[in-house]
């Protein structure tokens, strides 16, 4: 095809104007005044599409910001372990005194209190009377504001796959008829069982495993005497994450200066152990 061109005789133009070539498909507009240059239009319209291709997309981020910000919604917690008195299940302060008096190694009942969390809930234990002559159990407490003593607490939340107490509970010495462990402590007949998989841990020493699937120990509240009165601090150095969490500060409100004993019941006696 010859080229196009427009001399001084055309009707529009004053003067010649360039010859102008255009692939095809390809839109082109031509400047209103000579010697300007021509406007590339496919380029302007994939430049106005990309324009508002980015105002879509911002938009559509903020949307997709906003919805998971609802479907992960922030966490809820504390920043550190507070001291909380703990209450008897009669609402007044639970003293070593009152421990002493009322409950022991052989106590069946399931008395959990709950910390730091509203829905981490602990067992209280008091070891006290044991045949295998232990005194003292590793963060436990007695009479005396050193911190020695067989009052102690741990987590009531399974480390297998978070069966809740009274599905995993403490068993006193002789529950479970022939069922011993051989420890650093002694030959041991009382210990925590969780009758939901068969995970044993030992009550005489900070909750360690004594048998599977679990393989972690019971984390375990650290216990102080104050005037008489028995608080929560904080957990151990050692305690692993409470089962559920990703933090043991993180997943529920706080319990605040004060917790209570709850008397759960027996809960299940079944001896089922792993073979």
């Amino acid at each position: 095809m010859s080229e196009t061109t427009c001399s001084t005789d055309c009707p529009f133009a004053g003067s010649a104007t360039p010859t102008w070539r255009a692939p095809v498909g390809q839109v082109r507009a031509i400047a209103p005044t000579g010697g300007a240059e021509e406007v590339d239009e496919t380029k302007r319209n994939v430049l106005k599409l990309l324009a508002i291709a980015g105002v879509i997309g911002a938009a559509g981020g903020g949307l997709v910001g906003g919805a998971l910000q609802y479907l992960q919604p922030p966490s809820v917690g504390l920043k550190s372990y507070p001291t909380t008195q703990l209450l008897d299940t009669d609402g007044k302060p639970l003293t070593v005194a009152r421990v002493n008096s009322q409950y022991s190694i052989s106590t069946s009942t399931v008395l959990t209190f709950t910390y730091p969390l509203v829905d981490e809930p602990n067992f209280l234990l008091n070891l006290s009377g044991n045949s295998q002559g232990i005194t003292k159990v590793p963060y436990g407490i007695g009479d005396n504001e050193d911190g020695s003593g067989l009052i102690v607490a741990y987590s009531a939340i399974c480390q297998h796959l978070g069966c809740v107490a009274p599905l995993i509970r403490y068993y006193p010495p002789g529950t479970c008829p022939g069922k011993t462990f051989t420890t650093a402590q002694g030959i041991l007949d009382f210990f925590i069982h969780c009758s939901c998989h068969g995970s044993t841990y030992n009550a005489a020493d900070q909750a360690h495993n004594l048998t599977g699937p679990a393989i972690l120990p019971l984390p375990q509240v650290v216990l102080k005497v104050i005037d008489g009165t028995i608080w929560a601090t904080g957990m151990t150095p050692s305690s692993p994450v409470v089962k559920g969490h990703t933090s043991t500060l993180l997943g529920d409100s706080g319990v605040g200066t004060t917790t209570s004993l709850t008397n759960l019941g027996q809960g299940p006696t079944a001896c089922t152990f792993p073979t």
